[in-house]
């Protein structure tokens, strides 16, 4: 049914006589007849009875006017929420890793905060591939993503993808083991360690993609030993002698752990945030956007 003609039967049981309803919306009486006919015909039963020299809604026309009133209510609340200019009233469904979690996301969910207090962000724990999957079925609103740049991800077509920021990553070894010579490159660095246990995340293929990427230039398979998601533990393991790993360059790593430069080639960690495409106009969404963005 059409929207406007409910609007239009709505006003008939308030206002009594289609006169005074094309007088109050500024059309024609002679319209206002027409559209409420039409309406009838949608609904597939009389809305409107003869009384006297005027007209009144049928009971099957009084209950689709109580009707009415609910429904335009939804759909006005719908635009209001659809329209980009409105203030950001929802919840914004996130999935994201955790380093994007603590350092994008938890500085403007404290932000919006205190400026406004409707909108709620609700945040999961998730790796890239199991974002993307919960974003394909519209379970999240929102997934902070990751890839390598030995290891680009490969954007579903439906997704407008963010660059947040970059990090670099080393190969994160055992204090005790010999230091490479300055200026070693990665192939060389990696090549040194062929004969190790290596360690890669359980839930993600980006960084076993970089990995294998970067031994097979050296001229080798890696042996995965150990699949493992936090890199608190990745450093723990190579603490203890059980493998080698991938590490941000920048980790803070106890005394028995050493993060190793890889350059030429560089493994560099790129993070975005990933909407369905057209979503983004969403404004609890395009604040949460806004104040991940950088700039």
């Amino acid at each position: 049914m059409d929207v406007r003609r409910l609007r239009l039967l709505l006003e008939l049981s308030r206002l009594g006589s289609m006169r005074e309803v094309a007088d109050e919306l500024g059309l024609t009486t002679s319209t206002v007849s027409q559209q409420i006919a039409a309406l009838a015909r949608e609904a597939g039963t009389p809305l409107l009875e003869p009384d006297g020299r005027r007209v009144r809604l049928t009971a099957a026309g009084r209950r689709l006017a109580d009707h009415a009133v609910g429904i335009l209510a939804a759909v006005d609340a719908a635009r209001r929420d659809l329209d980009p200019d409105a203030e950001p009233v929802g919840t914004v469904r996130v999935a994201g890793f955790a380093s994007a979690v603590r350092r994008s996301l938890l500085p403007v969910v404290a932000a919006i905060g205190g400026t406004h207090p409707d909108v709620r962000v609700r945040i999961d724990e998730f790796e890239p591939l199991e974002a993307f999957e919960l974003l394909a079925r519209d379970d999240v609103d929102l997934a902070l993503v990751y890839d390598y740049t030995l290891a680009p991800a490969a954007w579903p077509v439906d997704v407008d993808a963010h660059q947040l920021w970059t990090t670099s990553w080393g190969l994160a070894v055992p204090a005790a083991d010999p230091r490479p010579a300055p200026g070693t490159s990665a192939v060389d660095v990696v090549a040194a360690y062929a004969g190790h246990r290596w360690i890669t995340n359980s839930r993600n293929t980006a960084d076993e993609d970089a990995v294998r990427t970067l031994a097979s230039m050296a001229g080798f398979t890696p042996r995965i030993e150990h699949q493992i998601d936090s890199l608190d533990l990745v450093e723990v393991l190579v603490g203890a002698g059980l493998g080698i790993g991938l590490l941000p360059t920048a980790w803070p790593a106890g005394p028995d752990v050493r993060v190793l430069p890889l350059d030429a080639p560089a493994i560099v960690l790129r993070t975005y945030a990933v909407t369905r495409r057209g979503r983004d106009r969403w404004p609890p969404l395009r604040l949460v956007l806004d104040g991940l963005l950088p700039g």
